[in-house]
């Protein structure tokens, strides 16, 4: 853990989309809502930024490969292969690689489902 430094633009990420399930209909009150499956990848010195939060948007995050650090609440927490950590409505993060290889995340969330 190490203190926060400022906030970011993102840079260096991709973003794959991998799996969708259109929630209305499978559970009851979740009309316009969709469970999304993502897989970010974080390039050595690349941000996924801006500061963000999760109202309205719960997710949980698994690390596959390499290690993010994962900055909330002024604490910086990295994160390696394995390991992941929740989002929930009182999350604000960015996120960053200060490693040497790509970091590889799954991100699997709750999001209002696009027009």
């Amino acid at each position: 853990m190490g203190v926060e430094k400022a906030e970011q633009a993102t840079r260096g990420v991709t973003v794959e989309l991998l799996a969708t399930v259109d929630l209305a209909g499978e559970i009851d009150g979740m009309e316009g809502r969709q469970l999304r499956m993502r897989m970010v990848t974080i390039e050595p010195g690349g941000v996924f930024g801006p500061l963000h939060d999760h109202a309205g948007r719960p997710g949980t995050v698994y690390i596959l490969q390499g290690t993010i650090t994962d900055h909330r609440d002024g604490l910086a927490t990295e994160y390696g292969p394995g390991v992941g950590w929740p989002e929930d409505r009182n999350t604000n993060q960015w996120l960053e690689n200060r490693g040497t290889l790509p970091a590889v995340e799954i991100s699997v969330d709750i999001v209002t489902k696009p027009a």
